[in-house]
């Protein structure tokens, strides 16, 4: 017996020694175990690093030239690519079903079919997911009416009609595909009057939040206001925004005013043949919308997570377009748009426009000019790309010289001035000044264009 528990004792000691772990000391509370953020789909890894932020030649708009800085930012995840057609076209799916699934899980003649009864210890299955009071049963997907053959399509499509599907015909009603999402109000965190005080536990005495508010109105349309309401817990500071996620196809009849342009707004999102396209027509807040879906998408996929997709800095965009170099004024390097048999390194107006010598004369496929030195394509031309940052003129005398970034939510009662978002990158119907890694022009969060795309960003975890 004795010898026995000599023997555990000693066990016991090489397991702790072995592990490295000692009993009673500081060792931790989760594990220790070397990550390594795995390699995202579609996306280049870009390494940290140092670059001077700015344009490299004197603006075409303003006599004085832009203001020059050094900047570094960290490493972070950049699509290859702008985001097709086909990928918008998930996240359109992607509401399109939810919306369908939640009425339906709601109707009296089809809960059985597409509500997701609670487990006998009254939990919820991991495939449940509440909208509208519905429980969810995402693996019924395939019996909706756009996809099932069956003896329920007709009566679907009866249930569905009067909020997703015209009256005349099965066609979908895009106007009314609606994403709800939420985020957390940052600028109001940071003032000095809403500071939480660790040592009590709360908010101060009459701190507030500015926010918006978004409901939908009872003949279908958004409704929104802004508000100001007590800032009592975190939660308070998040506001939660439903927005129409179809990206605007009129956009070619209505930026070419006396121009034909009819067959690209009823082709060029919803047909195969355009795919492979850049999406236009997005407006800024569809793409911070989609970004939201993107990573509520993964992380329901993931075990471990990962930093939020977003669209990218103006920094981060600058420095990712130059692909290393540091004071290069092209993407692909170089002072020229055209090689030295004169072919276009990008989609762009050349010349008095001649828009077809460049191959392409409105945007093309993605990555059909050759990247640059960081692996990314369509840095120039093509379509322009949002970034997440607001616009001012003077942006660079403001901003911190580490991963800086000038950044406004702004709410629907703000001025119109404040609501500028930062394009870059020029388009398939810019000049090639506009082309150039340090120029910047901006564009109204709430306008649609068909010369403006985006891609995302994810940031790197670790060094």
């Amino acid at each position: 017996m004795k010898l026995t528990k000599i023997l555990s004792i000693a066990v016991l000691a090489i397991l702790v020694t072995g592990c490295n772990k000692p009993a009673g000391e500081l060792v931790g509370a989760g594990k220790s175990k070397n990550f390594k953020e795995a390699n995202p789909y579609g996306m280049i890894f870009i390494k940290k690093g140092s670059f001077m932020m700015g344009a490299n030649t004197q603006s075409a708009v303003f006599d004085q030239p832009d203001n020059i800085m050094m900047a570094t930012v960290e490493a972070f995840w950049m699509d290859e690519t702008e985001i097709t057609n086909n990928e918008y076209r998930q996240f359109v799916n992607y509401v399109r079903d939810s919306m369908a699934l939640a009425i339906l899980a709601n109707h009296e003649d089809f809960s059985s079919e597409f509500a997701l009864e609670k487990k006998e210890d009254g939990t919820e299955s991991e495939d449940e997911e509440e909208e509208e009071g519905a429980r969810i049963n995402w693996k019924k997907k395939n019996k909706l009416p756009w996809n099932n053959k069956g003896k329920f399509a007709e009566g679907m499509y009866q249930v569905l009609r009067d909020s997703l599907v015209y009256y005349s015909d099965k066609t979908l009603n895009n106007m009314r595909l609606y994403y709800r999402y939420g985020w957390v109000n940052y600028d109001e965190a940071v003032l000095q009057r809403n500071k939480f005080d660790v040592a009590l536990g709360r908010y101060p005495e009459g701190a507030s939040v500015r926010v918006d508010s978004f409901w939908v109105n009872e003949d279908g349309t958004i409704g929104d206001s802004t508000i100001r309401r007590p800032l009592r817990e975190p939660k308070d500071l998040v506001t939660h925004k439903i927005i129409c996620v179809y990206p605007d196809t009129l956009v070619w009849v209505r930026d070419f005013e006396y121009s034909y342009n009819d067959p690209m707004t009823k082709m060029y999102f919803s047909h195969p043949g355009y795919a492979e396209y850049p999406v236009v027509g997005a407006t800024w807040e569809q793409a911070h919308a989609f970004c939201n879906w993107r990573t509520e998408f993964f992380n329901g996929h993931s075990k471990e997570g990962a930093n939020d997709y977003r669209l990218p800095t103006e920094a981060e965009w600058e420095y990712a377009s130059r692909g290393g170099r540091k004071m290069s004024m092209y993407p692909w390097g170089g002072n020229y748009a055209r090689d030295a048999k004169g072919c276009f390194f990008a989609n762009f107006k050349p010349y008095r426009g001649s828009y077809g010598d460049d191959t392409g004369i409105t945007p093309i496929k993605v990555a059909q000019y050759r990247p640059n030195d960081f692996g990314l394509f369509d840095m120039a031309g093509n379509v322009s790309e949002w970034t997440m940052s607001a616009y001012r003129s003077d942006a660079n005398t403001n901003v911190h010289d580490l991963n800086p970034n000038f950044v406004y939510m702004a709410r629907k009662d703000d001025p119109d001035i404040l609501k500028k978002k930062v394009i870059r990158g020029g388009s398939w119907k810019d000049i090639s000044f506009y082309l150039q890694c340090g120029v910047r022009t901006y564009e109204y969060q709430y306008e649609s264009r068909p010369y403006i795309g985006f891609r995302c960003v994810r940031r790197y975890i670790g060094e």
